[in-house]
């Protein structure tokens, strides 16, 4: 268990340092007039993120799920730390359609969102360490039986048309 909670939280944090530094590649695109100089600044971000960025976010999900069958973490803290998960997977995704955007023909990437998307990251990267290590008690709370192990099977088959085997 401790090797997959060490590769989990190498993986994040590559992960994490990835969607926040980014951002500051793509800015550089705004300052480039020569053809081989963009064409290396898209091999460099390509590469960040096909072969760096989104392997660690397989393995991070991979070895965080794997935690969770490991050490049974159903607490409040949890939940809201999958669902800024959750918004680092839309970030990453969201990064993706920006690279195949960024460098065609006559595209920038404004400062303006440079700015605010590294600030949006940073925040919830911050916000997934602060939950990760100081686990607070949630300012509110889950319906009974929402953070035991089933609960979404059980939701789920209360309001789906289908039968939920």
């Amino acid at each position: 268990m401790v090797f997959v909670k060490f590769l989990h939280i190498m993986a994040i944090s590559v992960w994490a340092a990835g969607l926040v530094s980014l951002p500051g590649l793509y800015v550089q695109r705004a300052h480039i007039v020569k053809d081989n100089d963009l064409y290396r600044l898209q091999k460099i971000v390509r590469f960040s993120y096909v072969r760096v960025l989104s392997p660690a976010a397989f393995v991070a999900i991979a070895t965080g799920t794997g935690l969770i069958f490991l050490q049974y973490p159903f607490s409040a803290w949890f939940s809201m730390k999958l669902a800024l998960v959750g918004i680092m997977v839309v970030i990453h995704v969201m990064t993706g359609l920006v690279i195949i955007r960024l460098f065609k023909d006559g595209e920038v990437y404004p400062v303006w969102r440079f700015v605010s998307v590294t600030i949006a990251s940073g925040v919830v990267v911050g916000g997934i360490f602060f939950l990760v290590l100081a686990r607070p008690e949630a300012p509110f709370s889950l319906p009974s039986g929402w953070a035991e192990p089933g609960a979404l099977k059980r939701i789920v088959s209360q309001i789906s048309p289908w039968e939920i085997p």
